[in-house]
């Protein structure tokens, strides 16, 4: 992968006060989230080569901030990305993740199978979205925005 591939990442994902604690569950599930994109990923804001990245997530105005950083916490870039068009998706997300966990316990391997064939569908068009969204500002590929796609909804989880 060479020299592009270590330095177009990140390195540090965290939250500021903005986010706020979670219940101990979704605490556990942020972590989680945090750790799979840690471990693979295509991380670059347009324009810059200071990489690798630290990432700082924060709400402003009900608005997601991704806070871009150098690998020795300089300021690099702020890009505000709005939730909105992302807001029924996570939520559709949520509701299909439900029936996949009540299927487990109860149902058909067909029923299972087709709730999470929705499930997948789901996280990978709000996946698509998150990447589109974000092609003028940040350079990532697919599993990426995949894996921030999950964080994002994780995030916005309410219980």
């Amino acid at each position: 992968m060479g020299e592009t591939r270590d330095t177009s990442r990140l390195i540090h994902v965290s939250f500021d006060e903005t986010i706020g604690k979670a219940p101990r569950g979704i605490e556990h599930d942020r972590a989680v989230a945090v750790y799979d994109l840690l471990e693979d990923n295509l991380f670059r804001p347009l324009g810059r080569q200071e990489g690798p990245y630290r990432l700082i997530l924060s709400v402003v105005e009900n608005r997601l901030a991704f806070d871009i950083r150098s690998a020795e916490n300089a300021p690099l870039v702020v890009h505000v990305l709005s939730l909105t068009p992302l807001r029924k998706l996570v939520k559709d997300y949520f509701l299909l993740c439900d029936s996949y966990y009540q299927a487990i316990r109860s149902g058909s391997p067909s029923r299972i199978e087709a709730i999470d064939m929705g499930r997948r569908a789901l996280h990978d068009e709000g996946s698509q979205i998150l990447k589109d969204r974000l092609a003028d500002k940040i350079e990532m590929d697919f599993g990426t925005a995949r894996r921030l796609f999950t964080l994002i909804a994780v995030l916005s989880w309410r219980g």
